[in-house]
Parts: structure tokens; sequence; C-alpha cells
């Protein structure tokens, strides 16, 4: 028996209507973490794939002038009649980079100076996972360092990122090192002693590979803005109540507090240099945009990757 127009229009209804519920059910199980990273990529638009070189992939890349030793069957003759000048057309070779990624969950990055802001561990871990996602829309390979996975591609790849995050692993606690030809991003306070966080650095990363250190401090930490007396306390639960401090004026002890970060900042900064590697601040004050937008150009520009950054 056929339907009518009406009876068909109410089922095509129903039918839609069913698709939104199941698609708000569907949005409703995210992790708000992962929603929250994936709007902050979204601010950075990659290319349609990653690392590319001079190969002998099927993808036009572009034409380069003939040169002296190449063969006369590179040369491209349609090209070349436009002109009075040999061109050579170049085929792409895709590879992936891999990338390693990790951030702190040691009991001081669970701080945060003021309620309306982040901890430094929450908002490590919306960049970390932010900029998996870029990594991966660029045709990447990303793992969780720790844990004991390959690098992989593909959207599931990020599931498998989030769901490490549930686990705690120590920087000198990783399970191996890092391969020369990958890629290691840490987000970490890094206030630890500058010779710990070297020896911790040296066990998982291999000589010659690149590597991006971000410090993620609360606003409080980066410029010791408490006033009056103030009592500063060791965040780990095992934590002697010795180890206290009460400071009667913490106005009188800020310039050497100042110091010693910019020492410390200074410290890595060089520990970066000498390893070819690269560092910077961010303060959980200030939009993830910013930090996001500089480690995947960053990224981009070590792996060859095209990447596009929306402007503000």
């Amino acid at each position: 028996m056929a339907s009518s127009p009406d009876q068909k229009s109410e089922r095509e209804s129903d039918s839609a209507l069913r698709l939104g519920l199941g698609a708000e059910a569907l949005g409703a199980r995210l992790p708000p973490l992962m929603v929250a990273a994936e709007r902050v990529a979204e601010t950075v638009s990659p290319g349609a794939h990653g690392r590319r070189r001079v190969g002998l992939g099927e993808s036009f890349w572009q034409f380069r002038p003939y040169q002296t030793g190449d063969t006369i069957e590179r040369i491209d003759w349609r090209q070349s009649a436009k002109g009075d000048r040999l061109y050579i057309r170049e085929t792409e070779w895709a590879a992936a980079q891999s990338v390693f990624l990790w951030r702190d969950s040691g009991p001081g990055m669970s701080y945060r100076s003021d309620r309306s802001l982040p901890t430094k561990r929450e908002r490590s871990e919306l960049l970390l996972l932010a900029l998996a996602s870029l990594l991966l829309r660029g045709g990447e390979r990303i793992a969780l360092l720790g844990s004991g996975r390959n690098p992989a591609s593909g959207r599931g790849a990020l599931g498998t990122v989030l769901a490490g995050l549930d686990r705690d692993t120590p920087l000198g606690a990783a399970d191996r090192a890092v391969p020369r030809h990958a890629t290691l991003v840490l987000f970490s306070d890094f206030l630890d002693p500058i010779d710990e966080i070297a020896r911790s650095l040296e066990r998982v990363a291999a000589a010659g590979g690149a590597a991006q250190l971000v410090q993620v401090l609360d606003p409080a930490e980066m410029s010791l803005s408490f006033n009056g007396r103030v009592r500063f306390r060791e965040m780990a639960a095992d934590a002697p109540s010795d180890t206290d401090a009460l400071i009667p004026r913490v106005d009188a002890i800020r310039p050497a507090y100042l110091d010693a970060l910019t020492r410390q900042q200074e410290a890595l900064t060089e520990l970066a240099r000498q390893r070819g590697w690269e560092f910077m601040v961010h303060g959980t004050d200030a939009p993830p945009e910013e930090p996001l937008r500089a480690l995947y150009t960053r990224l981009a520009t070590k792996g060859g990757l095209e990447a596009q950054v929306d402007p503000e």
C-alpha cells in the first residue's frame, strides 16, 4: 500500500528527530576535556598531509628549472613549452611525523591560585589533546609517552591518548626513549632542580631528536602576587609538615623569588638550545590558543607540515 505525502513527511521528520537525539546523546558522552580540546584545535587549520619531501610519490608538488645532472626523462615538456627554459616536474613523498606527547602529573601540577583558573595539569592536558588533534588532522602519528604504544594515526589514536591520561607517568619512569626520528613535546611546570630535569630528559630523548618544552605556570607563580603573611605548603600528599614555609612578608622575598625563576627559565632555555630543542612559557591565565599556534607552527616548520594558522 502506497503511503501518502503526509505520512512520508512524518516518517522523515521522525527519522530526523531520532538522528538529532542520537547525535545529542553522543555529544553528551564525549568527555568535556575532549570537546574543549577540539574547540581550541579549530583555531588552527593544518594542510591535508604531513611531512613533504621530494620523492617517488604520485602527487605533484612543484616545477623547478632543469639542472645539470637531471635526466631528460624528468623534463616536463608541456610546462617547458610555455617559455624558453626547461622544467622538471617534481612529485612528493609524504612521510608522516611521529610525535610523542607527555604532560607532568606530579602533585604540583594540581595547583591554581584562583578557582576561576584551570590547574596547571588541566591546561597541560587541554593543550596536549588539542595539539594531538591537529597533528592527526595533518596526517601525523602520535603516542602518549609512557603508554607503551607505538605512534598511530587516525581519529582513534586521539581516544587512545585521552584514555592514557588516566595514568600518571613521571618523565624519568617512561618506558623507553623516543626514537631519533621522532619529536617529543613535554608539558610541565619544570620547577624541579635543573639537574634532575636534565637527567630525566636524557632518559627519554634520543641524541639529535627534536623536542618542545612547554613550561606551564599559574600567574601567581610567575609574579608571586601574594601580599602580607602567607604559608606555603608542599602539595605532595606524603610531604612532611616541616616542609611548609611561613613567610611574614611575601613582598620582601619577591625580588629573590623572581630572580630564581628567571635563572630557572634561563637554564631551561640553555638546556634546550644545546640540544637543538625549543622552550616556551605559558601562563594558565592566557588563552590556550596562543601556545597551540606557536607549537603547531614550530612542529610544522621542523617537520615540513603545511600549516595555516587562522588570524586573530
